[in-house]
């Protein structure tokens, strides 16, 4: 990363990324934007794309979730989780009370709630059954 790029408030993408610990580490970064997981101003990213003030991101999250953020400032130096939180806005809107009840029945790639060893009953198999129908529409 050359100075120049901050001082024209412009920085790698898979740097700002995890300089802003909305990935863990940069690697993360790299790899969610090659597999194509990030969106910048709704196109596909690639981690050495440049960003700036104002760009929007779209990152994918499992379980079909997708955050949404608003860059307010450039940093290519690791700050602490409070300071990286100031680089962003997050824009994602609220689940909806499906998303809410899905999640809370367990559903998901696995279809088991959190921390279940167990596979669903034939209640609970039925009921996320009637929550995937309601998504659907």
């Amino acid at each position: 990363m050359t100075p120049d790029d901050v001082l024209d408030g412009r920085v790698r993408l898979d740097v700002w990324l995890d300089v802003t610990c909305l990935f863990k580490t940069r690697s993360e970064a790299q790899r969610a934007c090659r597999g194509g997981k990030v969106d910048v101003n709704e196109q596909r990213a690639k981690p050495h794309r440049t960003v700036e003030t104002g760009d929007r991101l779209s990152i994918s999250r499992p379980q079909g979730r997708t955050q949404q953020v608003v860059i307010l400032a450039i940093a290519t130096q690791h700050l602490p989780k409070s300071a990286a939180r100031t680089l962003y806005h997050d824009v994602t809107p609220p689940p909806t009370p499906e998303e809410v009840e899905f999640r809370r029945m367990g559903g998901g790639p696995s279809g088991r709630e959190a921390g279940s060893r167990r596979a669903p009953d034939k209640r609970q198999r039925r009921e996320l059954q009637r929550v995937k129908r309601l998504q659907g529409q």
